[in-house]
């Protein structure tokens, strides 16, 4: 089956945001010895608005909590600018305001119950008369897991020494790292959860790459609809033209990080389209091809993205789709234009990654809702996705198509796969022992998870 991908037009944001306002005023850091250009003080600036509006109104945060572990251990060339910017917090409109310049408008984030939080690009001028935001709608007196109701029925003793060692609380802190949250779900149950001091089983945390892992499963969703096909090339309005050798990259190609172009860095930054306001159309479509698609493991925030822009139409609803399995707590979120950033900025719960674990643990089959044998995903798409096909990276862990392998680890099983974003978000699925993991972290590189170490010791605990 053969789809083709119709035109992104540019999408106006969603109205309907609450009003109150609040002054953060930010305290002053060391200065380096050269100031930061005018650009990156509006990176700065965009990170901090993003940041502040997604962690109070998606993860349903503090302010001192965002400040100490949104804001800390981040990218070295706005760590030092950002303490120093003060970030106006506006509660009815749901919006963000950060200052930077005597000369342009401040950056701006906005908040819809949808899709989250927008980052606008620079130079964009607040609007004033936005309408109140509408509420989502939880269901966590529903059973587990498409509510809470009763998910700590079923917790045991032989996690516990395993999810103490992961807080840290134990006094030894074997594996490394800040950890937020740790959850284990055997056989569909909860048998081991824990939270840092201020977080809970509805605090959401933003999941860096474990997003790209996230866009896999929503296009597999599409291809599930016949709205998709993976082997067929894209259909990027930009690459139409018949001299454009760019019109040979498939889907597929996207997904496994092997699409062969080019760009700016080495795959895991996107400063503009993450902090900058661009959109996901203006940045990711004018990159050249440098290799033969299919031929080279780039990892590449710009493949992702593509992959969903290239599926992105009226069918294409991650929250409609997110609903269906529980994950009431989590946002896709979106540029400026409408387009979804499903590279990194999905907002969601250490229960909801859960969640989608299971999903992969019963092959795409959604057993917990009203329909018992809703089938979400196509029939072997967990073996599509956890295949290595093509070329590999040259590390600890193989790759697959959004998802990464651990069929090299010692110790766990071959079918394991996850995963894995910046900071130390892991989802690790086992389907032969109907394990899932989920690990939540606020890591920086010189402190980091040792999930391969976790895994082992978990697969372990479960007595297989």
């Amino acid at each position: 089956m053969r789809w083709t991908a119709k035109s992104i037009t540019a999408n106006s944001i969603k109205p309907g945001l609450l009003l109150g306002a609040l002054l953060l005023a930010a305290p002053v850091a060391a200065q380096s010895d050269k100031e930061p250009d005018d650009y990156t003080r509006a990176l700065a600036a965009g990170y901090k608005a993003q940041f502040i509006c997604s962690g109070l109104w998606n993860g349903g945060k503090s302010l001192a909590d965002i400040k100490a572990d949104e804001l800390t251990g981040i990218y070295s060339h706005i760590a030092e600018i950002v303490p120093t910017l003060n970030a106006e917090i506006d509660e009815q409109k749901r919006q963000v305001r950060v200052s930077y310049s005597t000369e342009m408008p401040a950056r701006t984030a906005i908040w819809n119950s949808e899709t989250g939080c927008t980052g606008m690009p620079i130079g964009f001028t607040a609007n004033q008369n936005a309408a109140p935001s509408k509420q989502r709608t939880f269901h966590d007196e529903l059973p587990w897991p498409m509510g809470d109701r009763g998910a700590e029925a079923a917790q045991g003793e032989a996690f516990e020494p395993l999810m103490q060692a992961a807080m840290g609380t134990s006094g030894d802190n074997k594996y490394g790292g800040k950890t937020s949250a740790v959850l284990v779900i055997k056989n569909g149950q909860i048998v081991g959860e824990h939270y840092k001091q201020g977080h809970d089983l509805h605090t959401a945390q933003r999941t860096w790459s474990v997003a790209k892992s996230i866009a896999g499963t929503l296009i597999g969703h599409s291809v599930q609809q016949g709205l998709a096909d993976v082997n067929a090339p894209v259909n990027i309005a930009a690459w139409t033209h018949e001299d454009d050798p760019r019109r040979q990259i498939t889907l597929d190609n996207l997904m496994r990080m092997a699409s062969g172009l080019t760009s700016d860095t080495a795959g895991n930054r996107t400063d503009p389209v993450y902090m900058g306001g661009a959109s996901v159309s203006q940045r990711t479509t004018s990159w050249p091809l440098l290799y033969k698609p299919g031929t080279q493991f780039r990892y590449a925030n710009n493949d992702t993205l593509l992959a969903v822009h290239a599926v992105h139409d009226s069918a294409f609803d991650p929250y409609g789709f997110f609903r269906k399995i529980g994950m009431t707590r989590t946002y896709a979120e979106t540029d400026w234009q409408g387009n979804y950033i499903l590279s990194s900025q999905v907002w969601t719960t250490a229960r909801d990654l859960g969640r989608l674990g299971m999903l992969y643990l019963n092959d795409g089959i959604w057993p917990y809702g009203e329909d018992k044998s809703q089938r979400l995903l196509p029939e072997n798409w967990r073996e599509y996705v956890s295949s290595p096909s093509g070329p590999q990276p040259d590390r600890e862990f193989g790759y697959g198509a959004t998802f990464w392998l651990m069929n090299k680890t010692d110790g766990v099983p071959t079918d394991s796969f996850g995963a894995f974003g910046n900071r130390g978000q892991y989802l690790v699925i086992i389907p032969s022992l109907a394990l899932v993991i989920v690990r939540r972290g606020y890591d920086t590189p010189d402190n980091s998870f040792d999930i391969a170490a976790f895994t082992r010791d978990a697969v372990s605990a479960s007595g297989s």
